[in-house]
């Protein structure tokens, strides 16, 4: 049994802060980028800097002991990297994880699968955001054609063993924290 506890705050009472007002800075149909007042646990003031983006979905598609990756070009960081497929839906709307799930896997491969199993939900980027991911294992996938949206016009996929997997993580090929958390939580899955 872990000794680690959950709890809002240092004490596991009140929240180590506390909002006191708050104001949107920028927005757009993927993200709302807000400035809150903050209070602490000792009365002082600041400032947190919160990026709200909505819940997305990752897919693992394995077969034959490998995976289907995707690769694409990703601005942030000015280089194309490979990636498991994931997203959310268009204009910040809700959808069910694993109808998500479908579409991605979908929209980004052609894939259907014929096992979609959840693995697992992590957050990303805690540290600025709220948003999370939830993490389905894909199986039994039947090909079909990609319906990639105008921002994926330039993706790739292909299929790689897990040699060529952990290669690319060496290499620094793949670099998406998104999918490596995904990896370490298929390895756990699998005992």
């Amino acid at each position: 049994m872990s000794d680690l506890q959950e709890g809002d705050g240092a004490d596991g009472g009140r929240p180590a802060v506390r909002r006191i007002a708050s104001r949107v800075v920028y927005e757009n149909p993927w993200m709302v980028v807000r400035e809150d007042e903050i209070e602490r646990l000792d009365g002082s003031r600041g400032i947190y800097g919160v990026v709200d983006k909505p819940d997305f979905v990752l897919v693992v598609p394995e077969e034959n002991g490998g995976f289907h990756m995707v690769e694409e070009y990703r601005y942030p960081i000015g280089r194309r990297t490979w990636n498991f497929p994931q997203g959310s839906a268009p204009g910040r709307a809700h959808v069910e994880p694993l109808e998500l799930a479908r579409r991605e896997l979908a929209e980004e491969t052609g894939f259907t699968a014929g096992r979609l199993r959840r693995i697992g939900y992590l957050n990303c980027a805690h540290g600025t955001s709220g948003q999370g991911f939830t993490v389905f294992h894909a199986t039994d996938l039947t090909p079909g054609e990609p319906d990639r949206e105008v921002e994926e016009q330039d993706m790739r996929q292909r299929w790689v063993s897990r040699a060529e997997f952990r290669e690319l993580v060496a290499t620094g090929r793949i670099t998406d924290d998104s999918t490596l958390a995904a990896y370490a939580l298929l390895a756990i899955a699998a005992g």
